[in-house]
């Protein structure tokens, strides 16, 4: 009984980790920092502010091509706390009622038309990927006038979408210029005699043209993590509650292994004086 006991703690210790391992997992993010490495950055899906933020980005940069059909307007007032008529004053812009879902009005044969093939539906990406991923992404469009629609992405070569939020980040381009170098053990190579760093070009820079963005790079950098946690909460509105009853389970069944181990030390007690 006992031995059952602490392998039914075991698999529910194991469902729960899985739940925080789930986000820190990422998937490639293509040739980015020459490594393929996805920024690190975690994701906090209790910050309320940052959640409205990012609501506000997708519907006014995002919403006219891409949805998110497996989401509520009016879930997501509730969960953030913003009150209906300021939902339908500024993130509700076609008519819907609030408890409609987030869709956009985009014809299928248009987009495909149009873009070659219907833009994806959001609601999963960051399951299908990973926030980390999405962020990265945002970070990495550049002007490509070999594309049909004249950016190209280092996380997603190729893809076949335009660099919406320019005018936030500004025109970045992909340029030559002297990069650090590292060492074996990942540290910054120096001169051994001056301690300057040793650099070496480069051509796979991405740099931003000045004066052409409405952000700094701070500036945008949050918006990006803004956009990227909320459609973050979007794939997983239930993750908060879910991680805080887990830890309640947790604690009923360490409580369930004492009684248990308690109940089963007078059985054996009982089995001891009839012998």
């Amino acid at each position: 009984m006992m031995r059952a006991g602490l392998l039914l703690l075991l698999a529910a210790l194991t469902q729960l980790g899985a739940l925080s391992v789930h986000a820190a997992v990422s998937a490639p993010c293509g040739t980015w920092k020459g490594t393929g490495e996805c920024e690190d950055v975690s994701f906090d899906m209790s910050d309320r502010a940052s959640l409205q933020r990012g609501a506000a980005l997708f519907m006014n940069y995002c919403l006219g091509c891409h949805t998110t059909r497996y989401a509520r307007y009016e879930r997501f007032a509730e969960d953030v706390g913003v009150d209906i008529d300021l939902l339908k004053e500024h993130l509700i812009f076609d008519g819907s009622q609030p408890g409609s879902l987030i869709v956009n009005g985009m014809k299928v044969a248009d987009a495909k038309k149009w873009f070659g093939a219907p833009p994806p539906d959001l609601s999963l990406i960051t399951r299908a990927r990973s926030p980390q991923w999405l962020y990265t992404y945002l970070l990495a469009f550049y002007r490509d006038e070999t594309r049909p629609l004249g950016h190209n992405n280092r996380v997603f070569p190729n893809v076949g979408m335009p660099h919406v939020l320019e005018e936030l980040q500004g025109v970045q381009r992909q340029v030559c210029a002297p990069v650090r170098t590292y060492a074996e053990n990942g540290g910054v190579r120096r001169d051994p005699l001056t301690r300057e760093l040793i650099t070496e070009e480069s051509c796979d820079v991405l740099q931003v043209d000045a004066g052409t963005g409405m952000m700094g790079e701070t500036e945008y950098r949050q918006a990006a993590y803004d956009l990227a946690n909320y459609l973050h909460y979007t794939a997983e509105p239930y993750r908060s509650q879910r991680i805080s009853v887990g830890i309640y389970v947790v604690f009923y069944l360490l409580l369930l292994i004492v009684i248990l181990w308690m109940l089963n030390r007078e059985f054996q007690k009982d089995v001891a004086d009839k012998h």
